[in-house]
C-alpha cells in the first residue's frame, strides 16, 4: 500500500510530537532505546532474512553478515549515547579577567535538530535501509525518523519497520519515534514537510540531486546528507606495478565484483603503467575465470548497468579489455584506455558503471598521475598502491583534496563502523562534509545551542557544574571525563591525570 500526503503528514507531526516528549532523554535510556531495536532484530533474523534474499537476489550468507553489522552498529552508537561525547559540552565561568574583557558565563552543548527523513538504499537491504545507518545515527542523536522505504525491497522495510516500531514500543519510547512510508509521493511530501529537519539519503547521483533541489528550495532550507556514490579510483605506481602486478591485478578483480560490484565504494578506474596491456588481460581473465556471477539487485538496476557499460565501450578511446555479458547473471567487464583519451575527454573518467565492470588506465609516465587526478570529481575513496620508497606525498595530499578515505596499498571495497570510519567526500560523492558511516555520523543531526548566565538549575544536564548524567565536559578550556568510579579524569596538554 503506498502511503497518501495525508498519512504522510501525519506520519511526521507524530514524530514531532514523540521528539518533543523524547527529547530529554537521559543517555541511559536513549542507548537502551537502541539496544531494545537490535535486540529486536536479532530476534527476527530468519524471517527478515528469508524476506530480503527474496527481494534482492542476495546470498544468505551476505544478508546475515549485512544483518549482524547493522545490529552491531546499533549498539556502538548506544555505548556512544551513554559516553556522552556527542553532546561536546562546553563550560566557559565568569572570567572578569579574561583577555577580551569580562566574560559571561557561557555553556554550550548539542542538541537534536528534530524530526530526520531518510531514503534507504536498495544495494544494502540492511545496513543502509530502514535502520540502516542515517536512521540509528538520527535516532542515537535524539531525533525522530521517517524513513522512506525502498522500492526494490518493499517488504522487507515493511517488515523490518514493524519489528523497530514494536521494539520501541516495548521499551518505552514515544509513540511515533519511527515511522516508515512508501511510494514517490510521500518522499516529496517528506522532504517539504516544515517539521523535516533534515534528511539522510543513500542512492543514485540523479535522484539524490533531485531531492537535494527540493531540499534547497524549501522556504526553510534543510541540510540534505545525502551519499550519490562515487568512482573510487586506484592509483598504482610504477615501483608497485614492477613489484606486485599480478598480486595487485587479482585484489582489484576481487574488489570490483565483491557483491556483483553493486557497493558505492567499488574500484571503478585503476591507472597503471602503459605497456603490458595483453598481460594484464591474461592475469584478469584469470583472476574472474572462477567468477560466481549472480542476478543484479533488480531488473531496474540491471538495465542501468548495461546502459552505463555500453555507452562508456562506445566512447572513443575507449576498448574492451575482458569481455563481459549482460545476461540475467552477468559476467564482468573490464573495459580499457589511455592518459591521452581521458585527457581529451575527461568524462571517460566520471561513468559510473553500478555492477560488475570496471575501466583501467594506462598512463605513459608517473609523473602524469598528479595531472590525472586534476580531471577526477569528487571521491567516496581513492587509493595509492605504491612501495614505501616511492615519494608520493604530493599525490597523497592531492587525494585528500577529492575524497573521503585514502587507503594505502589496500581496496576500498568494506567500510567498517567504528570510530575514525569517515564515508563520505566531495560533491558528487556526496553532498555534504561529513560521514554516513562510523560514531561522527551521529553529530550530523545534532546543533550547538549556547546558554549565557543561565541559572544551574535551568541548565540542561550536561551543562550543570554538578553533572548528573556524568558525560564529558570541556570546563574553562580543561576537559574532564567522568570515571565509572564517579571520579573525574582531568585532561591537560595532552595528559590525562586522575585527582
Amino acid at each position: 500500500m503506498t502511503t497518501t500526503v495525508h498519512d504522510l503528514n501525519a506520519s511526521v507531526d507524530a514524530a514531532h510530537a514523540a521528539f518533543e516528549k523524547g527529547r530529554a532523554a537521559d543517555p541511559g535510556t536513549r542507548a537502551a532505546w537502541l539496544e531494545a531495536i537490535a535486540a529486536a532484530l536479532e530476534n527476527d533474523a530468519d524471517a527478515l532474512v528469508e524476506i530480503a534474499a527474496q527481494e534482492t537476489h542476495l546470498g544468505e550468507p551476505r544478508l546475515r553478515g549485512e544483518l549482524k553489522r547493522t545490529v552491531f552498529q546499533l549498539r556502538l552508537f548506544a555505548t556512544e549515547v551513554r559516553d556522552g561525547e556527542h553532546f561536546d559540552a562546553t563550560i566557559d565561568h565568569v572570567d572578569a579577567d579574561w583577555g577580551m574583557g569580562p566574560r559571561p558565563d557561557l555553556r554550550r552543548l548539542n542538541v537534536p535538530i528534530g524530526v530526520v527523513g531518510v531514503f534507504g538504499a536498495s544495494n544494502f537491504p540492511f545496513a543502509f535501509s530502514v535502520m540502516g545507518g542515517d536512521s540509528a545515527s538520527a535516532l542515537a542523536a535524539g531525533c525522530a525518523v521517517v524513513h522512506k522505504a525502498h522500492d526494490g525491497h518493499r517488504n522487507l522495510a515493511l517488515r523490518t519497520a514493524e519489528t523497530v516500531i514494536a521494539a520501541l514500543d516495548a521499551a518505552g519510547a514515544p509513540s511515533g519515534l519511527f515511522s516508515l512510508v512508501t511510494g514517490r509521493s510521500a518522499a516529496e511530501a517528506l522532504v517539504d514537510h516544515p517539521a523535516v529537519k533534515a534528511i539522510g539519503f543513500t542512492g543514485s547521483t540523479a535522484g539524490g540531486r533531485a531531492l537535494f533541489n527540493r531540499a534547497a528550495a524549501r522556504p526553510e532550507p534543510i541540510p540534505f546528507f545525502g551519499e550519490l556514490g562515487g568512482i573510487n579510483a586506484v592509483f598504482v605506481t610504477e615501483n608497485a606495478w614492477a613489484v606486485r602486478r599480478d598480486e595487485i591485478l587479482s585484489g582489484y578483480a576481487a574488489s570490483f565484483t565483491m557483491g556483483m560490484g553493486q557497493f558505492c565504494t567499488k574500484p571503478g578506474l585503476l591507472f597503471v603503467p602503459a605497456g603490458q596491456a595483453d598481460g594484464v588481460r591474461q592475469v584478469l581473465s584469470g583472476a574472474l575465470a572462477d567468477f560466481a556471477a549472480a542476478r543484479l539487485l533488480s531488473p531496474r538496476l540491471h538495465e542501468g548497468y548495461r546502459q552505463s557499460v555500453q555507452d562508456l565501450r562506445g566512447t572513443t578511446g575507449v576498448e574492451v579489455l575482458v569481455e563481459g555479458d549482460f545476461d540475467e547473471a552477468p559476467a564482468p567487464t573490464v573495459l580499457h584506455t589511455t592518459s591521452a583519451a581521458v585527457r581529451s575527454d575527461p568524462s571517460i573518467l566520471r561513468q559510473e558503471m553500478f555492477g560488475p565492470a570496471s575501466l583501467v588506465v594506462e598512463y605513459g609516465d608517473e609523473s602524469e598521475l598528479l595531472e590525472l587526478t586534476g580531471l577526477l570529481e569528487g571521491q567516496l575513496t581513492t587509493t595509492l598502491q605504491a612501495e614505501p620508497e616511492d615519494d608520493v606525498s604530493e599525490l597523497a595530499a592531492r587525494l585528500t583534496d577529492i575524497s573521503g578515505r585514502v587507503l594505502w596499498n589496500g581496496w576500498p571495497t568494506g567500510v567498517t563502523v567504528s570510530y575514525a570510519q569517515h564515508h563520505g567526500g566531495p560533491y558528487p560523492a556526496t553532498t555534504s562534509a561529513t560521514t554516513s558511516v562510523g560514531t561522527a555520523a551521529i553529530r550530523r543531526f545534532l546543533r550547538p545551542v549556547a546558554y549565557q548566565s543561565f541559572p544551574e538549575g535551568r541548565l540542561p544536564e550536561p551543562l550543570q557544574d554538578a553533572n548528573p548524567w556524568r558525560v564529558p565536559q570541556r570546563v574553562d578550556g580543561v576537559w574532564q571525563r567522568p570515571t565509572r568510579q564517579g571520579q573525574t579524569a582531568v585532561q591537560t596538554a595532552g595528559t590525562e591525570v586522575r585527582p
